[in-house]
This record gives C-alpha cells, structure tokens and sequence, in this order.
C-alpha cells in the first residue's frame, strides 16, 4: 500500500563502510494537512534473526557473550554484551540463516525451530528487521564448541545457564540486549520453560 503522505523522495549515500548509511529528503504531509520538508538518516545493515535455545529438562538457556564495540564506546565498562544467538539473514531465509547461526556460534544442530514474531528493533533509524525463533536443545545436539566464525572475526562464548538465573540478569542489569529480554520474556510469558 503506497503511503499518501509522502513524495519528492531524494536519497544520498553518506557512507558505504560496512553496512550503507543514507540521508532521505523529503515531504511529508502532517496530521493537520500540512506539506512540511523532513530529513532523515537511515542506517541499512540488512535484515537478521535471533533464538531462545532452551532445555525444559534442565530449565536452562543457551546465551552468548561477544565484544560490541557500540556499547563500550557508550558507557558499558568492557565492551561485552550476554545474548541470544542471532545473525544477519545476507541470502538466507530467515529459518535457515538462524540455524546456520547457531551452529557457528553455540556448536548445537537444531531442526525444529519456531518462529514467534518479527519486529524492526530500532525503527527511528535502522532498517533492520528481526525475525525471533525459539529452539528447545539438549546434548546430543552438541556438534561443535561454537564460538563463530574466525574469518568474520567472532570470538564468541556459549554460556549455559539456568532460565532463573538469565531472568535475574535482566533485573540486575547485567543482560542489556533487547533480543535477548524479549525472547526471555516471551518464554516466561509462554512458559517454555
């Protein structure tokens, strides 16, 4: 459905680094009739998708922790960040890229994931949007130690931790990551586990 509110569109690239960051002129038509000029800046890094690995036998989770430089040059101490398995979808549908992803980075196989939603995690300013996926796991699924992909330069810990314990870090503040709290909280909404 084309957006009414909207024309004279102009893009210009800002930058072609790592991922494509564009400025967007344009008009846009307010609630009260009115044509006004707006610019906004859009960073594309292309769509991914993130999983809750849980064991209901053990009541326990599957977590990440990985440097991100963004967050350390905001104010978190070391720079280290506890997640959900997850990763850019580049050519893959989202099922397949999630299951290549958590093979690379925690070492499970896993066949039967489960798609609970899709969002855009930061709609102001990325084009991003995350498809969210559910696993239950156990150890015969183990194939590897994880830990990512050299050549893309990941240096990846597999954490296994109970599902209390992962709730407790969100309150304490030592889970920070939106993906992560919206599928630990989907699972203690759903009872998962």
């Amino acid at each position: 459905m084309a957006n009414n509110r909207i024309k004279n569109i102009e893009k210009e690239l800002l930058s072609d680094n790592w991922y494509t960051l564009n400025k967007f002129s344009y008009d846009f038509k307010t609630n009260n009739g009115e044509w006004v000029r707006q610019e906004r800046e859009a960073y594309d890094r292309g769509n991914g998708a993130a999983i809750l690995l849980y064991n209901t036998e053990k009541q326990s989770v599957i977590l990440t922790k990985q440097f991100r430089m963004p967050t350390y040059v905001n104010g978190n101490e070391d720079g280290y960040m506890i997640e959900v398995c997850a990763g850019l979808l580049d050519d893959d549908n989202p099922e397949d890229c999630i299951r290549k992803e958590t093979e690379e980075e925690t070492g499970y196989r896993i066949n039967n994931v489960r798609k609970v939603f899709e969002m855009y995690m930061s709609p102001g300013s990325v084009t991003e949007k995350l498809f969210f996926f559910v696993a239950e796991y156990d150890a015969k699924m183990k194939v590897s130690e994880g830990g990512g992909v050299e050549t893309e330069t990941e240096d990846i810990e597999v954490i296994e931790i109970s599902f209390k314990k992962a709730l407790s870090l969100i309150e304490s503040g030592h889970i920070e990551d939106a993906k992560t709290i919206i599928l630990l909280q989907y699972a203690q909404i759903n009872k998962l586990i």
